[in-house]
């Protein structure tokens, strides 16, 4: 099935993030189990054809897969069958035919201005490392937007304390700055000093944080402060960009912050943006 040399082709040449690459494995082998289980075909890709893949596609949705996540799945095995006619692997796309499941436009979630407020000023975190070492995660999060996998890889060595900006590594390895305040500057210099870390700026028993302890700890704490379903840290990218917007700050600038490759994925914040201009404008236009 070539789904190894695929995953090899992208770690190497491509360099997607290693959380891609297993998204990417994840969904290649569940194709490669229907195809072996549902239409008795093991190794020979030949065998597969557009009546193949819909009836995977079709599967999918009967058994209640989000739309999403069909769409992903639809666009791995896009990016798959482009490899294997580049390689000469395969002379014909069964892909090209396949329509992707229309969804639902689902607008980022976000925690509101006061409830962040409350969770940084107010809540009472454990009077240990690692309640100062969470608090300060929850807050850089929030003041940065960084992804999670860029939060746990992020070194010491990464940080201008002079210049008061961090230096991030992407999505495929795309570097981007983000300023720093002059208090965060402080607190992360405190939290270095005081716990004598020495690579990883955040750390677990001396050992780089893991993505699961990170999701754990933001998920515990938002819960406190919020209503909302979606309580991981990705949540606070999107209050980040968010609160960024409603307080006047330029789309092109907040893309960049984000280290998003086109308008189009920074856009969808505008969304939320205008929801509150429509409370503005109801509240205080003498004819709404």
């Amino acid at each position: 099935m070539y789904i190894d040399v695929f995953l090899n082709f992208i770690k190497t040449e491509r360099r997607l993030s290693p959380h891609t690459i297993k998204s990417y494995s994840s969904d290649l082998k569940q194709f490669s189990k229907f195809l072996s289980k549902v239409c008795n075909i093991n190794s020979d890709i030949n065998q597969v054809t557009f009546q193949t893949i819909r009836s995977w596609v079709v599967c999918l949705l009967e058994n209640n897969i989000n739309p999403r996540s069909v769409n992903r799945k639809i666009s791995v095995l896009k990016s798959y069958y482009k490899f294997l006619l580049q390689e000469g692997i395969l002379s014909y796309n069964p892909m090209i035919k396949i329509i992707s499941p229309k969804t639902s436009k689902r607008l980022p979630s976000f925690v509101d201005k006061d409830d962040i407020q409350n969770l940084l000023d107010k809540v009472q975190f454990e009077n240990n490392y690692t309640g100062s070492r969470d608090k300060l995660i929850i807050e850089f999060f929030y003041v940065t937007g960084v992804r999670l996998s860029e939060l746990i890889n992020i070194k010491i060595s990464d940080i201008d304390f002079n210049n008061n900006y961090i230096k991030v590594l992407g999505k495929r390895n795309k570097e981007r700055l983000i300023p720093l305040s002059e208090s965060m500057i402080n607190k992360l210099e405190n939290h270095i000093n005081k716990n004598k870390i020495t690579k990883y700026l955040f750390t677990n028993k001396g050992n780089k944080m893991y993505s699961k302890l990170v999701y754990r700890l933001v998920k515990k704490h938002l819960k406190l402060v919020s209503s909302i379903d979606n309580k991981g840290p990705h949540v606070l990218r999107h209050t980040f960009a968010t609160h960024m917007l409603n307080n006047g700050a330029d789309i092109n600038a907040i893309k960049e912050l984000l280290g998003h490759s086109n308008l189009n994925a920074t856009q969808v914040y505008t969304h939320n943006s205008i929801e509150k201009l429509k409370s503005v404008y109801n509240q205080a236009h003498p004819r709404a």
